[in-house]
Formats: C-alpha cells, sequence, structure tokens
C-alpha cells in the first residue's frame, strides 16, 4: 500500500494528473453502476429501484449526465481552475461522461434502442472514452506530438504521414486500428496496409473494378472477422447484457412494416393503373368499332331485319372470351343469339343468360 500511494503521489499528483485520473475513475465508476442498476431494472429485482418515472415520464438517465458534465464544465471556468475545485469538477465531468455515453445510441439513432443490437454502438462509445482518456493519463498525446518539443520539420512530417494512415485504416472499415493510430503512432500502419472490410467505403471505391480482392476480403472476412466478432459480441454480453429481440411493438418494427405496406401500396396502385388502362383501350376500341359503322350485308335475317356489324360482334365476343368474362345471349323472336351490342327490334323481348 505505501508503494502505491507512493507511486500515485510521484505519477499522479507531482505529475498534475489528478483531475485527469478523477475523472477516468468518475468515468469508469458511473459506467459500472449505471449498467449494474438497468440490469437489475431489466431483470426485475425487487429490492432494487426502478427507473425514475415522475408523472409516467421515464427519464433517462444521460439526462442527468448531462447536468453533471454542465457543472464540471461550467465549473472549471467560474473557478479558474483552482485546487482543490478542479479536482472535484474533474471527478463530476467524469460521472456525467460515464452516463452520457452509456446512452450514445439513443442520442445517435433518437430512438430507444438501448437493448437492441444497435445499442452496442454505446459500449463501443464508452470502451474507446475509457481507453482515450487512459491513454492520455499514461502520457500519450495525439498524433505523438509532445508541447515541449521544438517544431522540426521531421516531426511535422511523422505526425503528418501518421494522420494520412490513420484516416486510410478508417476509411478501410479498421475503425479501432485507425483511432488507436492516432494516439499510438504505427499501430495505424497495420490497418492502412491489410485489405478493407467488404462493408468499407474504401472497398465500394476500390473494389468495384477488382473481383479478385474482392473476393479475397470477402474470404478474410468470413474467416477472421467472423470469429473476432463472436468474442465482442460475448465480452459486450458480458459487460452490457445481451440484446433483446426487436418485438412486434418497437418503432423499429413499425418502420419495417411501414415500408412493406407502402410497397404493397405501390404495387396496387401500378396494378389498378393498368387495369384501368385496359378498361379505356377496350371503351375507346367500342366506340371506334360504332363510329364505323354495321358492317357488310351477310343476308338478310328473319322477319326482314339485318344483324348490324356481324365482323365488330365477332371481333368482341373473341375478346371477351380472351378476357375469361362470360358472354351475354340475347333472345329474340328467333331464339338464343349472340349480343355484340343493342338493337332496338330486340330490345322488348331482351332477356340475359350467363354460362
Amino acid at each position: 500500500m505505501t508503494t502505491l500511494l507512493d507511486g500515485y503521489r510521484e505519477h499522479i499528483v507531482a505529475a498534475h494528473k489528478q483531475p485527469l485520473f478523477l475523472l477516468l475513475v468518475g468515468f469508469i465508476t458511473s459506467f459500472v453502476f449505471i449498467r449494474f442498476s438497468v440490469r437489475m431494472i431489466r431483470a426485475q429485482v425487487r429490492w432494487w429501484p426502478g427507473n425514475v418515472t415522475p408523472g409516467g415520464l421515464h427519464i433517462h438517465h444521460m439526462v442527468f449526465g448531462l447536468g453533471f458534465l454542465l457543472v464540471g464544465g461550467i465549473g472549471v471556468f467560474a473557478t479558474y481552475g483552482g485546487h482543490p475545485w478542479i479536482d472535484v469538477f474533474g471527478l463530476l465531468f467524469g460521472i456525467g461522461c460515464g452516463l452520457v455515453l452509456d446512452e450514445f445510441a439513443l442520442i445517435l439513432h433518437l430512438d430507444d434502442v438501448y437493448w437492441g443490437e444497435q445499442g452496442r454502438k454505446s459500449v463501443d462509445a464508452v470502451i474507446f472514452g475509457i481507453l482515450f482518456t487512459a491513454l492520455l493519463l499514461v502520457g500519450y498525446v495525439p498524433l505523438g506530438v509532445v508541447p515541449s518539443q521544438e517544431t522540426r520539420w521531421g516531426l511535422v512530417t511523422v505526425i503528418s504521414v501518421n494522420m494520412l494512415v490513420s484516416m486510410v485504416a478508417l476509411l478501410k472499415g479498421k475503425v479501432w486500428t485507425g483511432l488507436l493510430g492516432i494516439m499510438v503512432p504505427g499501430i495505424s500502419w497495420i490497418g492502412a496496409i491489410r485489405l478493407a472490410r467488404p462493408s468499407s467505403p474504401w472497398a465500394r471505391w476500390r473494389y468495384a473494378t477488382r473481383p479478385r480482392r474482392r473476393a479475397r476480403a470477402i474470404r478474410r472476412e468470413r474467416r477472421l472477422h467472423r470469429r473476432a466478432d463472436i468474442a465482442r459480441t460475448w465480452l459486450f454480453d458480458l459487460i452490457a447484457g445481451a440484446p433483446d429481440k426487436v418485438p412486434a411493438s418497437h418503432p423499429a418494427a413499425h418502420r419495417v412494416a411501414e415500408r412493406m405496406a407502402a410497397r404493397a401500396t405501390a404495387h396496387l396502385d401500378a396494378h389498378e393503373a393498368r387495369a384501368l388502362a385496359r378498361r379505356s383501350a377496350r371503351l375507346a376500341d367500342r366506340r371506334s368499332a360504332a363510329a364505323a359503322g354495321p358492317g357488310p350485308d351477310t343476308g338478310a335475317a328473319d322477319h326482314g331485319t339485318r344483324e348490324p356489324g356481324t365482323r365488330r360482334g365477332a371481333q368482341q365476343r373473341r375478346r371477351t372470351v380472351r378476357a375469361g368474362r362470360s358472354r351475354t345471349y340475347a333472345v329474340g323472336p328467333t331464339g338464343l343469339e349472340p349480343r355484340p351490342g343493342r338493337h332496338p327490334h330486340l330490345r322488348p323481348h331482351t332477356r340475359r343468360i350467363h354460362r
């Protein structure tokens, strides 16, 4: 214990890193506490208090986190960063970071996806925040810049190249490698040299015309990243709990149902439009045939009457049979006769028989 206290005084207090250390302590403590709390609420443990719901309104813990962030940030400026206030406000700021980043996915999606697959982004954000703060506490600085060093062209070149390589690693879908490469120069080179992930922007830009390289990236994704994703999923389930399946009442399920209903409605509208176009075409054919007048004289009918439009009636019957509709017959003085259209002499004796 004496050794630990001496090391704390030498490496933390004497190096003026106690506010950053307390920030990291508040960060980790608040995240562990709130994850334990929500898992107890999820398990419906009786002895643990539930959600904060004044008046039936569920208040998420990121609201309290924003309060801690505001108090810690404003307090440092109000006290000019003097001791011991900077230590207190550093601790409050770390507590706010843990509470807010634990619901980072809710802020990103503007939806309650805490226990969904999208909620895993919150764990990613918390782990990266803790790792970033820990690296700053140990002594790493972004891009390897040390404020006390003199500016030299060699240092500027190294920083610029490291930044470029980190951007390439991020574009290739190597998020952790690229972000850690910003703090620790050299790590991002691994992600920049390796093949890009198939879903990354680099693969969409560079592998579209290179099918062999894209096939290699897909095989590597299936062989290596699948195992890494399984281990990552197991670790996140251990830390934050397994996500729920999307229930039928979830807003995400509602959005999927709305998209499916919109597609079905568009399909029905298109079908109705085609049916209306077919009906309009048939009506136009009938009007044009009626305007053409009766067909040629094919012989006298009984009682001195002639059947008008014999050819037109045959065409209409053929269209009727092809369309699958029932045929209409007229009962006249001579018995059952196909009725292509109305005839003034058959109107008093007409009745319809459907087959």
